[in-house]
């Protein structure tokens, strides 16, 4: 999609998936069925989920972004799927996660949105 895509916000339950990010065109059904390949190709590999607790600068030197910068306290955990040394994602987040792929289901967009001027939202559950 681009490296103008990043998160925005987020809301996360074990049974659904909203995420907000930068974009000013509605995903085509191309670009779906990539993200969602992407995701599942990710689960299926039963990668190892990891984290670790770190200052806030340790853990901003590792991520690639880190939405809501300001609303971190000193220490964080930086979660890491697959293995630490060569990871599929590095990110800033309070978890608590599955401690691997393999416990999750299949991953599916059952919604797509906007939600402001550029800003669009998807929605996406685990079948």
């Amino acid at each position: 999609m681009g490296t103008h895509v990043y998160q925005k916000g987020s809301n996360i339950t074990p049974e659904r998936l909203r995420l907000d990010f930068p974009n000013e065109e509605k995903l085509t059904e191309e670009q779906i069925k990539e993200v969602e390949n992407i995701v599942n190709e990710q689960i299926e590999k039963k990668l190892p989920i990891t984290f670790e607790e770190m200052n806030k600068q340790g853990a901003l030197d590792l991520v690639s972004f880190a939405a809501f910068e300001e609303k971190y306290g000193d220490i964080l955990k930086v979660y890491y799927v697959g293995p630490k040394e060569d990871p599929f994602s590095v990110e800033i987040c309070n978890g608590p996660h599955v401690k691997n792929t393999s416990e999750l289901g299949k991953f599916e967009i059952t919604k797509q949105e906007s939600i402001g001027s550029g800003i669009k939202r998807i929605k996406a559950i685990l079948l």
